[in-house]
């Protein structure tokens, strides 16, 4: 569907071979050597100390356009929209590249969602005509507090946060897709299969482009006969729009020191499936949430419940839980099985017709207004959930992440206009645009809601203040409530805490890991160094599983970290099976030791998402 760039196509043709016969791997234990490396990759084993290296060519072919884009989800894909938007009215001729590490776009992409159109109200105003992938009007809102055995239905008022009349119902990876479809034909190069894996900088600091990440690297780090050079694609102004915790943007938020002014981010994890349903049980633009049980009321969550549009009926269902709880056997994945047999929901899920089709997860941004960093660098920008605009209560961040891109392209685009547009350009108004936009207002009026369950009522005390000062005194607030503290931080030792007994799978209504993974699609190339890297391989054992018990095993939602015994002992280690990851990013997040940087792997690898 898109189009090739010619200096890579050798390059893109070995990545999308690779990707023909790859399967998830079985998550299994095995004996392992005790002596065997678990991080070979080259971020972390330099390879000018590795003697396979010496003779290896590492020079890179080069291509220069005007504004590179990394990231090809929502605010990516509006942000090169928007400039090829304003170039063609003006006739001027701006190149602007797009890179997106799904092998196609919107592959990667997976979100609730229920979406407010006022952001692409603005950006494509025909967006009905050119038949948008937003056909299920949002028909009905309900809201539930669950106990164990029960619930009691709260009020939905306008002006509520989750009140939804005149949102759509989406599958947001379709809507991508579209919008690709639409960034193409306005004349942007879209490269898809193509990781970011490097910042480029110039002899003054300042960020003049990425490179793409290398092919044809084994297991064990040595260069394969097929090693192939990533190339550098070197810009004016280079936006991120990677999504939340992007593996570039950690980078630049070091480097620049972005978030010497601003709160920790915090985060959530959101888990979702899709089903077939009983057509008696389904009700297009249906929209459900609750909170409460199966949580306890300090650690912060809900559930939601789509009833989408299609020719067979179908629910988007799915549990999200805040990255800052405290009890290091809660697993996420499992707390959203056990919600789907709660009475109020369990009958979408028991009729003879159910069945699941699909299930992924992704962290989300949950720190609002004020976790978002500084915005803008020496040659470049942050947009969409790359710095973080979910609007927490509301459970919706798309438009606020394509509106910040729209904001931040308008502003590159002065500059283009001005003929003021060199490397290394920082677009310093665009921060100053956005705080004058409707963005800045709702995350505003939303900042304290999220920080308020940080208290000892939790989830009693957050439902209160909400209802007080979001719904009830809206903009009255005199202070700004902090979320005290990164999220691994949060998690007390095992010693403290209660082991959760979960329900077994049941294989109709509930399932295992492995079934579940199986659904993502997920593909990467076996035989290359794990990108789940590891500061320190001792780290895991001698820390966080003699201490917190191996949170690792249960916060990821792929089964990718196990301890396994070792080969001729009762040593535990640490195996990491890298196949299985769904480019989630919760280990980066909730590691307590943050001793997992997650970097991205073969261009193409990762969860192949339909519709999600």
């Amino acid at each position: 569907m898109f189009k090739q760039m010619n200096v890579l196509t050798k390059w893109q043709t070995i990545v999308c071979c690779k990707h023909l016969d790859t399967k998830v791997v079985s998550i299994q234990r095995r004996c392992l050597s005790s002596k065997a490396k678990i991080t070979t990759h080259y971020s972390v084993v330099p390879r000018n100390t590795d003697n396979r290296w010496k003779d290896i060519n590492m020079e890179r072919v080069v291509d220069e356009t005007d504004i590179v884009v990394v990231g090809g989800g929502p605010a990516g894909l509006s942000a090169a929209i928007r400039l090829k938007q304003l170039a063609n009215k003006d006739n001027k001729e701006l190149r602007v590249t797009l890179v997106e590490k799904a092998a196609q776009i919107g592959l990667h992409t997976l979100s609730g969602a229920c979406i407010e159109p006022k952001a692409i109200d603005e950006l494509i105003p025909d967006w009905k005509d050119k038949s948008a992938p937003l056909d299920t009007p949002v028909t009905d809102d309900v809201f539930r507090y669950l106990t164990p055995t029960g619930s009691i239905k709260l009020p939905v008022f306008k002006g509520m946060p989750i009140y939804n009349h005149g949102n759509y119902v989406v599958r947001l990876g379709n809507v991508v897709e579209w919008l690709g479809t639409q960034a193409e034909e306005l004349g942007v190069d879209i490269y898809p299969g193509i990781a970011a894996s490097e910042i480029l900088y110039d002899q003054n600091g300042n960020v003049c482009g990425i490179a793409t990440n290398d092919v044809g690297i084994s297991k064990d780090g040595a260069p394969k006969s097929s090693f192939e050079r990533g190339m550098e694609l070197r810009a004016k102004c280079t936006v991120f729009a990677e999504g939340c915790h992007g593996s570039l943007g950690k980078q630049l938020m070091k480097k620049f020191d972005l978030r010497a002014n601003c709160e920790p981010q915090s985060y959530g994890i959101g888990l979702k499936e899709i089903w077939e349903i009983d057509k008696s049980l389904h009700k297009p633009g249906r929209v459900e949430h609750t909170v409460g049980w199966p949580l306890d009321k300090d650690t912060y969550g809900g559930s939601f419940l789509y009833h989408l549009n299609e020719d067979i009926p179908q629910i988007a269902v799915g549990f999200v839980i805040g990255l800052d709880y405290s009890n290091p056997y809660l697993n996420p994945f499992k707390e959203f099985q056990r919600f789907k047999l709660h009475p109020t929901v369990r009958p979408y899920f028991e009729s003879p017709n159910s069945k699941r089709i699909a299930y992924g997860a992704r962290a989300l941004n949950e720190g609002g207004l004020q976790s978002i960093p500084k915005l803008t660098f020496p040659g470049g920008c942050l947009v969409g959930d790359e710095p973080g605009f979910l609007n927490m209560p509301k459970i919706k961040g798309t438009h606020n992440a394509m509106k910040s891109a729209m904001v931040a392209s308008d502003t590159i685009y002065e500059a283009f206009s001005a003929d003021k547009l060199q490397i290394g350009y920082e677009p310093k108004e665009y921060e100053t645009n956005l705080k004058n936009s409707w963005v800045w207002k709702e995350l505003k009026a939303a900042r304290n809601v999220r920080p308020s369950f940080h208290t000892k009522l939790g989830l009693y005390g957050g439902i209160a203040y909400t209802g007080l000062f979001y719904v009830g005194l809206r903009g009255y607030e005199p202070w700004t409530l902090k979320h005290g503290g990164p999220d691994y931080t949060k998690l007390k030792p095992a010693k403290d805490c209660k082991p959760i007994e979960y329900p077994k799978p049941d294989g109709k209504i509930t399932f295992d890991l492995l079934s579940s993974v199986a659904l993502t699609g997920t593909n990467h190339e076996s035989d290359q160094p794990p990108h789940l890297t590891l500061m320190n391989d001792d780290i895991p054992v001698e820390r966080n599983l003699k201490i917190f018990d191996g949170p690792e095993q249960r916060f990821c939602p792929a089964g990718v970290y196990e301890y396994v015994t070792n080969e001729n002992s009762d040593d535990m280690r640490l195996q990491i099976n890298a196949q299985n990851c769904i480019h989630c990013k919760t280990c980066d997040i909730k590691d307590p030791s943050q001793n997992i940087n997650w970097v991205t792997p073969e261009g193409g690898g990762g969860p192949a998402y339909s519709g999600m």
